[in-house]
């Protein structure tokens, strides 16, 4: 793909949209920015832009911007169906996002793994397993690292594993990873895909451009991705947690096995897992698929698997203070997830929730809830919907994140668990779903520390007051 020379206009300035603009400086196009964020809001990202020559808009998207542009590269977060997009789109100009500019130049082994929930860990791990049998990896995507930022450092012989987004498989053409994963599909970005179909359509995707030399790996246990096996022109492999498959990897007694045809071998007990949650299992599985597929050594896998440790805002356990734990699940950012883990937790949760709706139903967290709750804190934009949704559990309203760490670090009792796992966004507080996290993290610090000081000027010891 030759861009010397061509006026390229790339919209939205996160980390994709900033590494794609450089990048195709460096190659000889005339590259032009926008953001309808304020400067303000963009003074970490403009200076290198205006460094290298780009030019920038802020805090709108001019009509004029987006005319006579050979090609617009646009970052996930911005609405593909956006007024000034459709309309260079009856001009007929070209419109991909970063990862499809990737591909163009990436010359890789890809691999790309989607779905509702789970991309972040199954990503993350499958890079530890590749990377264990001994090849170059490069670990990025939706996470991380932009998948152009791999462009200057991958060769033929590198293997590149990608996070992605429904935001990104939007604005794919010519995608086409040598091994692609859907683990689930359950409703979420209902505000910007309008409908579970256009939602679920988003993320076939990933399949599009395989052929029967690529391979697909597909949870057997999930009706919707059942259903999108008929559509897929590569090679299916399916995990499963709850029945044998002809093809993949499954759970028999304590071992996971995978099974290609009349060939069967064990990779590792189940017991080998250290993350907590049946979801986890399901990611593992899906990870021994990919390991297997890309021909990966059985003993790399288990390695892998077994050094594995819960990914940051994921489960992530951040500590105990005066008898509870306090757990970190900022990414769970839609209800499903939220279910997942408070599965994970056989009780006396005392559950965070709330931030930016997505067009989400509540009311399917209702019969856990009564199981497994003895409070919910509601925070953010989505309270007041969260609320009118929830029954059967006590709610205390709470605004913010501190204010619900600290009214549940008054009412939780020694052998209880608080959990932030907000079945929501962090766009309304936050800027992003990790500052949510991070934030947490601090908070809970923050009552260890006053805990310390406490024991500290409380606490008898042989020489009286310490």
């Amino acid at each position: 793909m030759d861009v010397n020379g061509k006026r390229v206009l790339v919209v939205g300035l996160g980390k994709s949209g900033v590494a794609s603009a450089l990048f195709l400086h460096k190659r000889g196009a005339r590259v032009s920015v926008s953001d309808a964020k304020s400067p303000e809001q963009l003074r970490n990202e403009i200076p290198a832009l205006l460094d290298a020559g780009i030019t920038v808009e802020t805090g709108q998207h001019g009509d004029r911007t987006f005319r006579e542009q050979d090609l617009i590269v646009i970052s996930p977060g911005v609405p593909f169906d956006m007024p000034q997009l459709a309309r260079a789109r009856e001009r007929g100009v070209p419109i991909i996002g970063e990862v499809e500019l990737a591909y163009r130049f990436l010359k890789s082994n890809i691999v790309a793994v989607t779905g509702s929930n789970g991309k972040t860990t199954t990503t993350t791990l499958v890079g530890d397993v590749i990377a264990a049998s001994g090849r170059d990896t490069l670990v990025g995507g939706n996470i991380g690292t932009p998948a152009i930022s791999f462009v200057e450092t991958a060769t033929d012989q590198s293997w590149v594993v990608l996070e992605i987004s429904s935001f990104q498989l939007e604005s794919i053409e010519n995608f086409r990873p040598k091994v692609a994963a859907v683990l689930n599909v359950t409703p979420d970005h209902l505000d910007r895909h309008y409908s579970f179909e256009n939602y679920t359509a988003a993320k076939a995707r990933v399949f599009e451009n395989q052929t029967e030399d690529d391979s697909a790996v597909l949870n057997a246990d999930d009706p919707t991705c059942v259903a999108m096996a008929k559509n897929v022109k590569s090679r299916v492999c399916w995990f499963s947690r709850l029945r044998e498959v002809e093809r993949g990897a499954f759970v028999r007694g304590k071992e996971i096995v995978w099974r290609d045809g009349n060939r069967e071998q064990s990779i590792l007990p189940v017991s080998d897992i250290s993350l907590k949650g049946t979801h986890n299992l399901e990611n593992v599985l899906a990870a021994v698929c990919i390991g297997m597929l890309v021909k990966a050594e059985p003993a790399a896998i288990r390695r892998a698997v077994e050094e594995f440790r819960a990914v940051e805002h994921r489960l992530e356990y951040v500590g105990t203070v005066g008898g509870v734990e306090y757990y970190n699940d900022s990414k769970a950012t839609n209800v499903d997830a939220t279910i997942k883990a408070i599965q994970s937790f056989p009780g006396r949760l005392h559950l965070i929730l709330g931030g930016k709706d997505k067009g989400s139903d509540y009311t399917v967290l209702n019969e856990l809830l009564a199981q497994r709750a003895k409070r919910v804190y509601t925070i953010g934009a989505a309270a007041a919907k969260i609320e009118s949704q929830l029954r059967g559990v006590e709610v205390v309203h709470s605004e913010t994140l501190d204010a619900a760490v600290k009214r549940a670090s008054e009412t939780a009792e020694a052998g209880d668990v608080v959990l932030l796992a907000p079945a929501c966004a962090s766009f309304d507080q936050f800027d992003s779903y990790e500052h949510r996290g991070r934030v947490f993290k601090d908070l809970v610090r923050g009552l260890a520390a006053r805990e310390g000081e406490r024991k500290r000027v409380t606490t008898p010891t042989t020489g009286g007051i310490s």
